[in-house]
């Protein structure tokens, strides 16, 4: 039987509010509305234009059964609190959850961005049907969301699955405010910033670098320059996705080890690029992961691609139902 629901999208440069109809495993957008967040105009306002987009879609005439709330972290998912998100200041312990609650008489829900990317990969995407996943956000940042034994694994205080932050090497391009890191090897700033230290490498060398015209351009490289050059075959360019790889590989090893899933489903850079990334990180796994854990773990792209923001605020509101 099919339910009406509804998904709040709140990032720091545009919210989105979507009206959808879930039956199974099966989700179909009906209505979408966004706006501009302009924080500089205050939390007031943005709630305000929040608050008209939702009576839009409330005001089409289905029984909405409950309301899901996406937004970056720090939150708090079980008090339905948003606690001072760096791209929303003056976000400070906001109760969205209560507000949306009490305006529109259903239920409401929480969770950060990856989270909501797992809940909706998990429900609608790759990992349909199974019961241990992890999801990926492999982007402008690293950051994964669990769902272990069927259901969301948030922690303690919704700091669980902050992979980004563990270390990879001491040395090493630098992601999440540590050098080394998991974030530094396998995000977008990160392969940047391999490139940059290959270019400059090769500049030394009077050898010019197939992604970079001159040494006065090396601050402009982006993981997209050199996807594009290492599939017209550039070498430079495949060996920095190839360290990018290798180093996935290593972090997957981990979760693997540890957590043993079914499925590792990763997004955007490695749903768009991962022939460049897989080579190197099925030979770091084979090497570094149990066998018998790696044997039945399938690492596989993002399905839901540029609506994953809708869907995942749509999954938060049909996890609270389900």
């Amino acid at each position: 039987m099919s339910k009406y629901l509804v998904g709040l999208d709140i990032g720091g440069t545009k919210c989105a509010v979507v009206l959808g109809e879930v039956d199974g495993e099966n989700v179909n957008i009906l209505h979408k509305e966004y706006f501009l967040t302009e924080t500089k105009k205050g939390v007031e306002q943005t709630l305000d234009n929040i608050y008209f987009a939702i009576d839009k879609v409330m005001a089409m005439g289905h029984e909405v059964e409950a309301i899901g709330i996406s937004c970056g972290g720090p939150l708090d998912s079980k008090t339905g609190v948003v606690m001072s998100p760096p791209n929303l200041p003056g976000w400070d312990n906001i109760p969205i959850v209560k507000l949306i609650e009490d305006r529109y008489h259903v239920k409401a829900g929480l969770q950060n961005d990856a989270n909501a990317c797992a809940l909706a990969e998990w429900k609608f995407g790759a990992g349909k049907g199974h019961d241990n996943v992890i999801f990926l956000t492999f982007g402008t940042g690293m950051g994964s969301g669990l769902i272990l034994d069927g259901h969301l694994y948030a922690g303690t205080n919704d700091n669980a699955g902050e992979v980004g932050h563990v270390s990879l090497s001491e040395q090493g391009p630098v992601g999440y405010g540590k050098r080394g890191s998991f974030e530094g090897y396998c995000s977008g700033g990160g392969i940047a910033q391999l490139a940059t230290t290959k270019a400059l490498e090769m500049f030394e060398m009077n050898q010019k670098p197939s992604f970079c015209d001159n040494v006065n351009s090396i601050h402009d490289i982006s993981a997209k320059d050199v996807a594009m050059k290492a599939l017209e075959g550039k070498e430079d360019a495949l060996e920095v996705y190839e360290t990018s790889g290798r180093y996935l590989g290593r972090a997957l090893s981990l979760l693997i080890d540890i957590l043993n899933p079914e499925m590792i489903v990763i997004g955007s850079i490695f749903a768009r690029s991962g022939e460049l990334l897989i080579p190197a990180m099925e030979k770091e796994i084979a090497k570094e992961a149990l066998p018998l854990a790696s044997k039945v773990c399938k690492i596989v792209p993002a399905e839901l691609g540029e609506n994953l923001g809708d869907y995942a605020a749509l999954s938060i509101a049909s996890y609270i139902v389900s």
